[in-house]
Formats: structure tokens, C-alpha cells, sequence
């Protein structure tokens, strides 16, 4: 008899000494997703980041262009731009000393009676971070190590380029909805299919069958299509009928939903009518922080809005279950009657995940 793989380890799930190795180990190489760039419209316009002791400020510069930095003054590391978004104008400057750095990062004025007139201007600019822009989201990183975005994704570049116009628009603004639990344990109940007909009624009256998951190296993705026999709920029946109104798409397309998640803690869920994102912001062993915002097309629509109003109605419920879902899971793993699990056959991307994990955790193996 076969023996079957096993789940990570439940002291993965609550140890702060292993939570500080994917600190470093993972995290720092880790494409994060700032913004897209119709957030940050015109010159001034910024978004900010926090992941993890790093501060990210992303803004338009005066020449168009979109860059990231880190969101410290080089005198003294006081902290530039305020809040999750704004605008600065055409300078950003330090609240703490008037340090003014042009939108392109250059330091270009210090206060004359500080006595700093010998300083190299061109030393001290701000701090650039890595980025790459990809389908017209801008992601970050703080060390290399893992490759582009672009080609983390390619499997599936084709297929979500439709849903991914120039013109992409922002539905609201970001959200951060903080849970008690290990970060690893959302990403586990993101790519776990076998929880959808148990806990989620919802989207099994929706898909019925039709769900499916793939693992490619350094993305899954899970899929459902939306039947057309009338679900016995109202905003399932309602968004079912409105579905084909979004003509952009074709085929299979215009009924299916998509979810996938980059490595490690990136979730882009695709609708026919939206795009949601999702970030799971590590805070602690035993603390996470959702990050989420929703982008549309364009489109005045009144079935348009009505769809997203349902979309919305009906995710809203998915996301209550699946946070009562992970909450008795985090609580299981300080249970010493569990240790690991045995992964069943359809569990791919939870194996994907695993084998990920302990190859760039190498003692994660041998624990």
C-alpha cells in the first residue's frame, strides 16, 4: 500500500522561531502586489504598503512614470507618506525635518539652516524597491531570488489578459480585515477543494460539479463554472441571469469563475464581472492581515452593478464560512493529538505548497 503525502507539520503553524525563517527565507524574495497603476492616476497620486517592518510608498511622477520606494526619510528614517493612499503634489516631504524629494526620488531641497550645505543631493535620494508591473498591477519586492512575476504567471497570462484591460478601475478602496490565524492556513483553505461541497453551500449550488484545480510551479488555480439552472437563492438566482451581459469574454469564459494564487500568499479571485485581489500580510506565528480590493472595468451598466452587488452578496458568505473554517483549524494545531495529515489525491495545490515550503526551508524536511 502506497503511503500517502502528509500536510506540513502542525508546529508550523504556531512557531514564532519558524515564523522569523519565512520572515526572511521566503517573504523578503516575495513579489507583493502594491497597487494598480489607474490607483495612482496622476502626478502625486501614492499608495503605501506595509509588509513585514518594510514601508512601501508608490506614486506618479511628474514625468508619468510609477515607481516604488522605501517610505523612509534618508536623514532620519522618519516615515514620508501618510495613510494607504493620497496625494503629495509635486514634492514629498519630510513631516519631521522638510527633507523634499522630487516624485522621481531625487532629494532636491533641504532646508538651507540645518547646516547641511556640503551634502551630495544625488547620495540621498529615496531608496528604490524593486518592481515590476504586470497586466497593469504593480508588485514589490526586497531581495531577489524568485522569477518575475511575469514568469511565475505566464501559464496563465493568456487566459486573464481579457479581464486585465489599460483601463482596469479601482471599486472601492483597499480593506485590511486582520484574523487570528497563521498565514499558512488561509493559503492552505484558498487552494483546498475538498472543503467547497462540505462548508460552502453557496458555491455548490453555483458550480455543482464543475470545480477543478491545477498546480503549475508557482501558481495554482481553481476554477467553477456557473450553471444556468436557477439556484433556489435570490442573489445566486439574479447574478446567474445577469451573467451574460459581459459580452468582453467569450465561451466557457463568460460563465466561469477563476481563483488563482501566486506563491506564497497572493490570491487574484477572476469574475466575469470583477477581479478581486487578495494578500495575506504574515503579522506574527498566529496573526495574518487580509489585504483585498476589488477592480472593474469600466462599465455604467445597471445590470453591471448589479452583478457586482451580487457578486458581492454572495462572496461576502463565502468569506464568513471560510473565517470560521480556518479559525477551527488554527485552534487544531496546538492540539497534541495532531502532528500531520494524510493529503488526499485532489489535494494538489496543498502538496505544491508543501513541497515549495521545505525546499526553500530545507529543515523544514527533516522536522
Amino acid at each position: 500500500m502506497t503511503t500517502p503525502a502528509q500536510s506540513l507539520p502542525a508546529w508550523m503553524y504556531t512557531d514564532p522561531a519558524f515564523f522569523a525563517r519565512e520572515r526572511e527565507t521566503i517573504f523578503r524574495t516575495a513579489w507583493q502586489p502594491v497597487c494598480h497603476l489607474n490607483d495612482v492616476p496622476r502626478a502625486g497620486d501614492y499608495q503605501t504598503l506595509d509588509f513585514l517592518g518594510e514601508q512601501v510608498v508608490t506614486l506618479r511622477g511628474d514625468d508619468g512614470e510609477v515607481r516604488s520606494f522605501h517610505n523612509a526619510c534618508r536623514h532620519r528614517a522618519s516615515r514620508l507618506a501618510d495613510g494607504t493612499h493620497g496625494n503629495c503634489g509635486h514634492r514629498l516631504v519630510c513631516p519631521y525635518h522638510a527633507w523634499s524629494y522630487g516624485l522621481d526620488g531625487r532629494l532636491v531641497r533641504v532646508p538651507p539652516w540645518q547646516g547641511f550645505e556640503d551634502l551630495d543631493l544625488d547620495a540621498h535620494g529615496l531608496k528604490p524597491v524593486e518592481q515590476e508591473v504586470y497586466l497593469g498591477f504593480v508588485f514589490v519586492r526586497f531581495a531577489p531570488g524568485l522569477p518575475s512575476v511575469a514568469e511565475m504567471m505566464a501559464p496563465y497570462t493568456a487566459e486573464l489578459a481579457p479581464h486585465c484591460p489599460a483601463d482596469l478601475q479601482p471599486q472601492g478602496r483597499v480593506t485590511l480585515r486582520p484574523r487570528p490565524v497563521n498565514w499558512k492556513n488561509i493559503s492552505d483553505n484558498y487552494s483546498d477543494t475538498l472543503h467547497i461541497p462540505v462548508a460552502h453551500p453557496g458555491l455548490t449550488r453555483l458550480f455543482g460539479a464543475s470545480y477543478g484545480i491545477e498546480a503549475m510551479p508557482w501558481v495554482d488555480k481553481m476554477w467553477g463554472d456557473v450553471g444556468e439552472a436557477p439556484s433556489a437563492n435570490w442573489s445566486e438566482r439574479g447574478y446567474q441571469a445577469l451573467l451574460p451581459a459581459f459580452d468582453h469574454l467569450e465561451g466557457r469564459a463568460r460563465r466561469r469563475w477563476n481563483y488563482y494564487k501566486l506563491w506564497p500568499n497572493i490570491a487574484f479571485d477572476v469574475y466575469p464581472d470583477q477581479i478581486d485581489f487578495m494578500q495575506f500580510i504574515p503579522i506574527s506565528a498566529t496573526e495574518t492581515l487580509i489585504r483585498e480590493i476589488a477592480y472593474v472595468r469600466p462599465d455604467a451598466r445597471r445590470e453591471a452593478r448589479a452583478a457586482r452587488y451580487l457578486n458581492w452578496r454572495i462572496n461576502r458568505q463565502v468569506n464568513a464560512e471560510d473565517t470560521v473554517l480556518i479559525k477551527r483549524v488554527q485552534d487544531g494545531m496546538a492540539s497534541s493529538g495532531y502532528v500531520s495529515g494524510p493529503l488526499g489525491p485532489s489535494e494538489v495545490g496543498l502538496r505544491a505548497f508543501a513541497e515549495k515550503l521545505t525546499r526553500m526551508i530545507p529543515e523544514a524536511a527533516a522536522a
